[in-house]
């Protein structure tokens, strides 16, 4: 308990909490550009696999 509380009242601890926020903030919108350009990417590939025609 004590080692946490001087995390808490240490200026490098409140630094590495807003670095693990922001962290993650990154992760989260980088995994949400990659999940929609992959729907994107599945869009074009499914039209263009109906457009082509059966042979």
């Amino acid at each position: 308990m004590t080692m946490t509380r001087q995390f808490r009242d240490d200026e490098n601890g409140a630094a590495m909490v807003e670095y693990t926020i922001l962290l993650g903030i990154i992760t989260v919108a980088v995994i949400a550009t990659i999940i929609g350009v992959g729907t994107w990417v599945n869009g074009k590939w499914t039209a263009l696999n109906s457009a082509l025609p059966a042979s």
